[in-house]
């Protein structure tokens, strides 16, 4: 396993557990942090995990870029501006678009680029107490890098354009009803709960996982009829690539009555 500065990786089974390690910077993302993940994602990607994990260590997940190291001292280099991009909206793109089921575990403040992580994530379990805000218009800019486009995919418009314009901050239980984040709970409970999310998932299959994600995000932009090819399709696609192990396996262990799949899932034999 690779050895990284600006992040701590570890890889247990089938998830993968990422912590931003500059918590002297609340976890700011700087060039070698945007490095870190980009370099991180192609060994989590090699070992096929069912879920990874982001969060911060100390009292912050993510408070944006660091705006010295991103913006003031390479804004005359842009040679440098562009490396530094490339690493940076790569590896957002690449945890987007992941196979695995993408947590963030919010445990502090949340701000600007840490929301547009949070917003491209599949599911955040906040802590009740972290504090999140889109700061950008205190220093004359708006929130941009894909920072509004997760904005307008994760909050209705009047909430979204009041914090955008405002800065004004917001919490990790407000962020839960805005829809920002799954979860929260308090900053006590947030690992437990993180770890029942976690423990829902990896009984699951690595394959239908991935395609169940690959599926909702398609058919977001599909009319009705559309979507019933699109999805009839990648479900034959996703028998064939499990050898058909709903129905060899999970139907007809469901036949015997031996898992309720309302409630349980199925005893794993092909999509593991």
């Amino acid at each position: 396993m690779g050895t990284y500065n600006a992040i701590e990786l570890s890889i247990e089974g089938d998830v993968a557990r990422v912590n931003f390690n500059r918590p002297e910077k609340r976890n700011c993302m700087s060039p070698e942090l945007h490095r870190n993940m980009y370099e991180a994602l192609d060994e989590i990607e090699a070992a096929k995990v069912k879920v990874i994990v982001i969060t911060g260590n100390g009292p912050s997940f993510c408070a944006g870029m660091d705006l010295e190291q991103c913006f003031l001292e390479p804004f005359d280099k842009p040679e440098l501006m562009a490396e530094i991009n490339h690493y940076a909206f790569g590896w957002f793109t690449r945890i987007k678009k992941s196979k695995a089921v993408t947590i963030g575990k919010v445990n502090g403040y949340c701000f600007g680029g840490g929301m547009a992580l949070a917003g491209v994530l599949d599911i955040v379990v906040a802590a009740d107490e972290s504090l999140w805000g889109l700061s950008e218009v205190n220093f004359g800019i708006f929130p941009g890098g894909g920072t509004t486009w997760t904005v307008c995919n994760n909050m209705n418009r009047k909430k979204g354009i009041h914090y955008s314009v405002s800065g004004e901050t917001f919490t990790g239980k407000q962020a839960e009803e805005f829809g920002y984040a799954t979860f929260a709970v308090p900053l006590a409970e947030l690992d437990a709960k993180t770890e029942e999310v976690i423990g829902k998932l990896t009984n699951k299959g690595r394959i239908v996982l991935g395609k169940t994600k690959e599926v909702y995000e398609k058919v977001l932009g599909m009319d009705f009829e559309e979507a019933i090819d699109y999805e009839m399709a990648k479900f034959w696609e996703l028998s064939r690539e499990t050898n058909d192990d709903w129905v060899r396996t999970a139907l007809a262990s469901f036949k015997r009555r031996e898992f309720k799949p309302g409630t349980q899932a199925y005893t794993l034999v092909n999509d593991v």
